[in-house]
């Protein structure tokens, strides 16, 4: 992306000067007359460098605007120039985060090599930001199933290029290390990825979460905060479980998909955002569609490139490559071995959980077993996540005769052992697990407290 250069001097013939040379370099170029309109004009303009003119009478002078700048833009590049600058204006620019001090008469060798080495280290820093999410802390989407490797052709096709996509899948599946992928792959891969999970967010912080709010704007808006989706510009913003978003936070997106522009609330002023926008759910949004509860042509507008991925119930070939993997992140020495009928033992559980699921069991077992773990005790894990897993003749294996308890204990045991599959299913999402069994929140959280369910 053509780099975008704010030049802020209160001589107009410096302006032009520089101006003209930085677009026959084929940068982008912006101009302000002072400090104040600088800072106006900041969110419009979205620079990624600025050069900063020490001295611009009547208004804040070269270093007040520095300092304002960075308190906006932390780890904007600037450059600082002068004419009359002392060496103690120097160390006070740098000490404020001016990348360099250059001094007037500017010769266009100076500016383009200064402007080039900012810009070339920002882009490194940035890179090396990316390039930590590749470290061996990151997850990694493992396997090699016939729904994974479709899975990582269509991540292949789709990052290069701006298409939003949507990822659809059950909780736990790795609907986000698709969204990473995406980001990691594309031309935005130094720029930030920026996550929104819409389920977690309350209905009346919606809009100060997706596009900010000034100070003052509502009660309880003590300072200015930006948006996800200022955050997220020039990268990536990803929009996970978006079928929670109620109906009129629906529209409010809708509207930024369409033109590009966020305000503030409180705020009269538009600004432009470049921002490739990934969604998620676990639900079907063409049945909400039809249902009337997520907007038509917001749907259309997400749905550019959809990407399903599989429950891990449908891959379990991939445990062969899966459980090793996480048993390493584990516990990365004296990594413990899995035995053939421990395999066997994982392979015949349906993972309603997922992914996520099959991390949170390994991890446990890395911690109860030594060297080498065994069917046993697999065997001791997975009930005491589930409660045991029933027979046709619908008794918990190895359970006693049913009959031999009431039926209101029965119907309890029951009643506990759906929500504590879907508490898990969600890892401990009551929001998600009301909506998993179709009930409101309130009342899954009496019976849960009935039921002595944490």
């Amino acid at each position: 992306m053509t780099a975008r250069i704010l030049i802020v001097d209160d001589e107009a013939n410096i302006r032009r000067m520089i101006g003209a040379l930085l677009r026959s370099e084929g940068f982008e170029v912006a101009e302000a007359a002072g400090g104040n309109q600088a800072l106006l004009t900041l969110d419009e303009i979205r620079p990624d460098l600025v050069l900063l003119d020490l001295m611009m009478p009547p208004g804040p002078g070269g270093l007040e605007t520095l300092e304002k700048l960075q308190e906006r833009e932390p780890g904007l590049p600037t450059i600082m120039m002068s004419g009359k600058a002392q060496l103690n204006d120097a160390v006070e620019a740098i000490k404020h985060g001016a990348f360099q001090f250059l001094e007037k008469p500017l010769t266009p060798e100076s500016v383009l090599i200064t402007i080039r080495a900012a810009l070339e280290l920002t882009r490194t820093q940035a890179e090396n930001r990316a390039l930590r999410l590749q470290l061996p802390g990151a997850v990694e989407m493992v396997g090699t199933s016939g729904t994974i490797r479709k899975v990582r052709e269509l991540i292949e096709q789709v990052a290069p290029t701006d298409a939003r996509v949507l990822i659809l899948g059950e909780s736990g599946t790795g609907k986000e290390l698709v969204a990473h992928a995406i980001h990691r792959a594309s031309r935005r891969a130094t720029k930030a990825f920026i996550t929104v999970n819409c389920a977690a967010i309350p209905r009346d912080l919606v809009e100060s979460e997706m596009f900010g709010h000034e100070k003052g704007s509502f009660t309880g808006a003590t300072d200015r905060r930006l948006g996800r989706f200022e955050l997220a510009h020039g990268g990536t913003l990803f929009l996970d479980e978006v079928g929670d978003l109620s109906l009129e936070a629906q529209a409010k997106l809708l509207r930024v998909l369409e033109g590009g522009e966020v305000s503030r609330l409180g705020s009269e002023r538009t600004m432009r955002v470049d921002v490739r926008v990934i969604a998620a759910t676990n639900q079907r949004l063409s049945e909400a569609v039809a249902a009337g509860s997520f907007r038509e042509d917001l749907y259309f507008r997400l749905n550019v490139f959809p990407i399903e991925i599989s429950p891990l119930r449908a891959r379990l070939s991939d445990l062969k490559e899966l459980v090793p993997y996480l048993t390493a992140r584990a516990r990365s020495h004296d990594t413990p071995t899995f035995t053939a009928e421990a395999f066997e033992l994982l392979s015949a559980y349906d993972w309603p959980g997922n992914v996520r699921e099959l991390a949170n069991v390994v991890e446990r077992l890395t911690i109860l077993g030594g060297r080498e773990i065994d069917a046993s005790m697999v065997g001791q894990v997975l009930p005491k996540i589930h409660g045991g897993r029933r027979s046709e003749a619908g008794t918990r294996d190895g359970d006693e005769d049913p009959f031999d308890r009431s039926l209101s204990n029965l119907l309890d045991d029951y009643e506990r052992s759906l929500i504590s599959r879907a508490i898990t299913r969600t890892t401990g999402n009551v929001a998600e697990a009301s909506r998993l069994l179709q009930t409101d929140r309130a009342n899954l959280y009496r019976r849960m407290k009935r039921l002595g369910i944490s």
